[in-house]
């Protein structure tokens, strides 16, 4: 990972982002932390819980002299998918972690923060610094699954009860629908300078790119509703293979949380279950769904790299913005050893790229040559589509 930190705000930072995490658990009655309906969506407490183990587990370990582990069970329970530091619970079945309680996971959390901020007044190396930083982006990405797996969770519920009045997040509008124009050329990829990023933005390099146009405003409801009503979702023409089988083995006809009644569109969110606004931006939308409107509309997705090239004159950060690109390593990319290494490496198969950032996306996350990746079907995320021609 490449990271940086300027002296002397990094016991604030983790203080201001640990304490993030807690606010965005501050409206959930106790029921809520446990549930976990779906594999891919974990329970609020074990995101709380497994935060504070990486932390433990990364830093306090191996640089705090005398740091006695919390609990000799968190490591088992709390390990996401790093093989080299241990057995894991079924990640699939971690809503069925009842204990510890609640409340002995946020003192888990109160025990870690104590020897981390003994760790940072102590003047620790560089390389502690570093792996502070990577933990601190690492919780920023636990905050946005907070909330999307909260949302998937709360959908379930035939209530659809509100996580907060206030927080709808999809409503967002955007103006001034035109088309960017980038002249055919060399263009520069990947991450520089001494800021933050992950593994996978290293390696900057040069793509050819042929002239191209992209979007300036992400794709609506209204205009999703028209592929819709168009009978998008059943004609196979649109649609990649893998695509068209996912879609009808899981009866898909509509982005992940919308209902029509009584002949009117209706989503949930997470204010309560709301109409559709036409003319704001779409959201929760697999890739298959996004290329097979995009071949609709006789157009396409962006590749990363032209993403890349243009954000810099595009308003982003809105929604995840699918890009037809895969998932692949960087030129020069290299695994680091240990359990670092883990972190991004080894999922580069079978996921496509996003890029940008999210409505759900924590303030000082986002960037321009962020690398975000999920499998094509993923919706229950923020996702958008920007087209390109």
């Amino acid at each position: 990972m490449s990271t940086s930190q300027k002296q002397g705000t990094l016991v604030d930072d983790y203080a201001v982002i640990r304490a993030r995490t807690e606010e965005l658990c501050a409206p959930l009655h106790p029921e809520d932390y446990i549930p976990q309906p779906r594999d891919f969506a974990s329970p609020p407490k074990w995101h709380l819980a497994h935060t504070s183990w990486f932390f433990e587990e990364m830093i306090l370990t191996k640089f705090l002299t005398g740091y006695k582990i919390f609990h000799p069970n968190y490591s088992f329970l709390f390990n996401s998918y790093y093989h080299s530091i241990g057995d894991r619970a079924v990640r699939a079945e971690r809503g069925a972690i009842t204990r510890p309680r609640v409340d002995e996971v946020y003192a888990y959390r109160r025990y870690v923060d104590k020897h981390m901020q003994q760790l940072l007044s102590t003047s620790p190396s560089q390389a502690v610094k570093d792996l502070v930083t990577l933990g601190m982006h690492h919780e920023q990405q636990h905050q946005e699954l907070v909330l999307t797996d909260l949302k998937h969770t709360f959908s379930l519920n035939p209530i659809f009860p509100q996580y907060r009045r206030d927080f709808n997040l999809v409503d967002t509008i955007e103006q001034n629908q035109a088309w960017l124009k980038m002249e055919e050329g060399l263009y520069s990829i990947g991450h520089q300078g001494d800021g933050f990023c992950f593994d996978n933005e290293l390696g900057r390099h040069q793509v050819f790119l042929p002239a191209y146009e992209l979007a300036t405003t992400l794709v609506t409801n209204g205009e999703f509703i028209e592929f819709i009503e168009a009978g998008g979702y059943e004609n196979f023409q649109y649609w990649l293979d893998k695509g068209w089988t996912w879609c009808n083995a899981h009866e898909i006809t509509r982005p992940l949380y919308w209902y029509k009644i009584d002949e009117v569109w209706h989503h949930y969110t997470l204010a309560g279950l709301v109409p559709v606004r036409p003319e704001a931006i779409l959201s929760h939308i697999s890739f298959y769904e996004a290329h097979a409107y995009a071949n609709w509309k006789g157009m396409r997705l962006p590749t990363e790299f032209e993403w890349e090239a243009a954000a810099p004159n595009l308003s982003w950060g809105k929604r995840w913005e699918w890009t037809y690109s895969a998932y692949v390593p960087y030129p020069g990319f290299k695994i680091d050893e240990g359990a670092v290494g883990e972190y991004n490496g080894k999922f580069m198969m079978d996921q496509m790229v996003l890029r940008g950032s999210s409505v759900a996306t924590s303030k000082g996350h986002e960037r321009i040559t962020y690398r975000n990746f999920f499998p094509a079907d993923t919706r229950w995320q923020f996702n958008g589509i920007r087209l390109a021609k």
